[in-house]
């Protein structure tokens, strides 16, 4: 686990999978469409928990998506995953704040800069990508302050939970973030 005064990132454990279904399941429309998601594509209770099951029981080498949990406090308050898993070469990076009054107050930052070091080390990766929804500035502006540089803006479909939009492409390399790391 890595600990930043009461901040903290740890790898999804059984305990998690529900709050975070819970997320996922509470999250109003209005939040979901700003984010990119295509309502007629959310899971059901049952099938988000059975993916994250099936995460916990998938070797590193072989997982589909691999999580993070962010704590405060010692208290879990989001997550960040990486799916589209090349081991060994690169990921596509996700990143959620579950409760709104824990959002807009530099926390996601912090907690995006802790997690890499997991999704770099443990996946053996090369590059990370995002690819949040164009119209939503909390990641763009994360992404920005993390380091990622931006590549574009494309019309597109990010991922099987998303309905068609303007998507910004970021990316971290394994280079530059060893040479943020020295600094």
């Amino acid at each position: 686990m890595t600990k930043n005064s009461s901040l903290a990132v740890r790898e999804l454990r059984e305990e998690d999978v529900a709050p975070l279904t819970d997320y996922w399941m509470s999250a109003g429309d209005d939040f979901l469409t700003g984010m990119g998601v295509d309502l007629a594509r959310m899971p059901t209770r049952e099938e988000w928990e059975n993916m994250l099951r099936e995460q916990l029981r998938t070797p590193l080498e072989e997982k589909k998506s691999y999580c993070l949990i962010w704590l405060l406090a010692g208290e879990p308050i989001g997550h960040s995953n990486v799916n589209k898993i090349i081991f060994g070469q690169e990921a596509f990076m996700h990143l959620h704040l579950w409760r709104k009054a824990e959002r807009q107050k530099g926390l996601g930052l912090t907690l995006v800069k802790m997690s890499l070091p997991y999704f770099f080390e443990k996946l053996l990766l090369k590059k990370i990508y995002c690819e949040p929804y164009a119209l939503n500035p909390a990641p763009n502006k994360t992404l920005e302050k993390a380091g990622f540089t931006f590549v574009k803006t494309f019309r597109g479909i990010p991922g099987w939970l998303n309905f068609e939009q303007d998507v910004n492409l970021w990316e971290l390399s394994l280079e530059k973030f060893r040479a943020m790391q020295e600094q």
